[in-house]
């Protein structure tokens, strides 16, 4: 019984394609290998497409959740910052008046003019 060539994969992965072109002219069970290996690649092509078709989605969901979280923080930022009460309160735990800010205040809370 004869024995199988075992030179296949060590040609293919560090030998020149000449080399290995020249091995499976001469060798049947290499060749045999080549042709599953020719296969496998074709099978590969075949998916390709839709490989990096599937892909390219979770990137889409990114920039939409990207975008999406740059709107509302932008939005809450422009509320928070142009009403000054609420400022107060994420600074300093409470609404500040102006007898806090150190002002001459009435009975009222309003300022004292005199």
């Amino acid at each position: 019984m004869k024995e199988r060539c075992t030179k296949y994969e060590a040609l293919f992965t560090f030998a020149d394609a000449k080399t290995l072109n020249e091995h499976l002219q001469e060798c049947e069970d290499c060749q045999k290998e080549q042709a599953k290996m020719d296969r496998v690649s074709e099978l590969i092509n075949e998916v390709k497409p839709f490989y990096k078709k599937k892909r390219t989605a979770p990137h889409h969901l990114k920039v939409a959740c990207i975008l999406f979280a740059l709107v509302i923080g932008g939005a809450s930022i422009g509320v928070v910052g142009t009403n000054q009460d609420m400022m107060d309160y994420i600074k300093y735990g409470e609404t500040l008046s102006a007898e806090d800010y150190g002002f001459p205040v009435d009975s009222y809370g309003f300022l004292l003019v005199e």
